[in-house]
């Protein structure tokens, strides 16, 4: 999941109950830890959704030239970036109206998972490259000591636990296991005799149990970011990398004869694109385009910000966790109300509001826990609503009776982040070139897997820069003949 949080005045209509074990008053709400990199990296307080939605005063623009522009500073845009320094000889510029991990990169939990993924769709090859890269860069680190990928990408391999309590959910895990081996992936069905052995807090009924992908990993978000961007950064002493921030992208910049984008206007600078001009801009992606691309109504990409919430508890010892875990209805989303009644059986989701939540958990190398997950749609908001964060914790507490006897004080030792991942109505990524505009490329729609799947994106949008031939075929994920305002208008 994406995006970070700012603490902001909590909708009152949502207040938990008295009785709730999930304990805070709004009046000290503004007090918890809520993720803000503006004040950590670059001393800014103002709020995401204002730098996005600012349009400063005019000013003197300076120019500079490039061989790709990249407008977004995500993992998604850093990644190509890097991509191209690396296997390239062109020169790069990434621009953002804020800074990295300000958006979905920095409020995900960083798992590198296959387990609930299906082989034989249209990303699975995808997942499976850009995890591949991932393993790759991961070695690399380690072999380069200081700590290694441990260390410097909060790496960990604690394999993951799909996991089922019904008859019904462990027939599913069966024939997902079966599946996934005969793609090539190490995995396992496990009892509940079984998973007890290997999560011993873990509690799933007699018919329960799990799958489990041993090879499965995680990393930190914000650690993989820095790496990324100190990569990056050593190219600039050779005049082939730049990073502009908290500078807004406005409009692309045309030829006046021909109508060909050149590049990209920031609020102060003006970037020059030789070769291609990258937008890989999240959740934004879809009010980016339509500002760019004004008044041409042909094209509307349906990219969408699906809000969510995780809770993260600070070096917290009531609870061992020995791998990372996820239930089975993640992949479907399990339905509740905003409001915190009871969670329904798995369901599809309401796009008109309603709330998803799915039980995820994961311990990263620091011995924080991380919990999750919901998803809705509600615009931009980075409201933080306590009655969700009280589902995530309650419904954790069903897997893990331990959390049942704790009293959980939304102020002690606690950071939530919020969220906007984003989401594509058909499940896939968009990734590619604008029709008619070959030299303007498309990188969004990874909603929850923006991670994840980063390393491959990058490498395929390297690649159709370059005009090669994808190591992953790059036609699922194209733009031509996928979006237009008519079919637009029946999403």
């Amino acid at each position: 999941m994406d995006a970070t949080a700012f603490a902001s005045a909590p909708n009152p209509s949502h207040a938990p109950s008295s009785s709730s074990s999930l304990s805070a008053s709004y009046s000290r709400v503004l007090r918890f830890s809520v993720r803000d990199p503006w004040r950590r990296r670059r001393g800014q307080r103002l709020p995401l959704h204002a730098l996005r939605s600012q349009r400063p005063e005019p000013a003197p623009a300076s120019a500079s030239h490039h061989d790709v522009v990249v407008v977004g500073a995500g993992i998604i845009g850093l990644s190509i970036a890097r991509h191209l320094l690396l296997h390239t000889p062109l020169s790069v510029a990434v621009a953002d109206a804020a800074v990295p991990c300000t958006g979905a990169t920095g409020a995900g939990q960083g798992y590198l998972w296959m387990s609930h993924r299906t082989p034989g769709s249209d990303t699975w090859e995808l997942a499976v490259r850009s995890k591949q890269l991932w393993e790759e860069l991961a070695a690399e680190v380690d072999g380069l000591g200081g700590g290694g990928a441990r260390e410097r990408l909060g790496w960990m391999r604690t394999g993951s636990l799909l996991v089922g309590r019904t008859s019904e959910e462990m027939a599913t895990l069966e024939e997902r296991t079966k599946a996934l081996s005969q793609a090539g992936i190490r995995a396992e069905c496990l009892s509940a005799a079984s998973l007890h052995a290997l999560e011993p807090e873990l509690y799933v009924g007699h018919d329960g149990g799990a799958m489990f992908l041993p090879e499965d990993c995680q990393i930190d978000a914000f650690q993989a970011v820095s790496l990324i961007e100190k990569t990056n950064g050593s190219y600039s002493s050779e005049g082939r990398y730049m990073e502009i921030y908290n500078d807004p992208a406005m409009s692309l910049v045309r030829s006046e004869t021909t109508g060909t984008v050149q590049g990209v206007q920031t609020s102060k600078h003006i970037l020059y694109g030789r070769k291609a001009i990258v937008i890989a801009s999240g959740a934004w992606t879809r009010t980016l385009l339509r500002s760019f691309l004004e008044p041409n109504p042909t094209l509307d990409i349906p990219v969408m910000p699906r809000k969510g919430h995780l809770l993260v508890l600070d070096k917290f010892d009531k609870l061992k966790l020995n791998h990372g875990l996820m239930e089975l209805g993640y992949v479907g989303h399990q339905v509740a109300k905003s409001s915190g009644t009871p969670l329904s059986s798995e369901s599809s989701e309401d796009e008109h509001g309603a709330l998803s939540i799915s039980m995820t958990a994961t311990m990263n190398t620091k011995g924080n826990l991380i919990l999750g997950s919901s998803r809705e749609f509600k615009g931009f908001s980075r409201e933080v609503d306590m009655s969700i964060l009280k589902c995530i914790w309650d419904r954790a507490a069903e897997f893990f009776p331990t959390l049942k006897n704790v009293h959980l004080d939304i102020d002690e030792n606690t950071e939530i982040r919020i969220g906007h991942r984003p989401f594509m109505p058909d499940g896939k990524p968009v990734i590619g070139s604008v029709p008619d505009l070959p030299n303007v490329l498309i990188a969004t729609g990874h909603e929850g897997s923006g991670l994840a799947l980063a390393l491959g994106t990058a490498e395929m949008v390297t690649d159709m820069i370059l005009g090669n031939p994808g190591k992953v075929d790059f036609s699922p994920f194209s733009i031509k003949d996928r979006f237009s305002v008519d079919k637009i208008a029946h999403i």
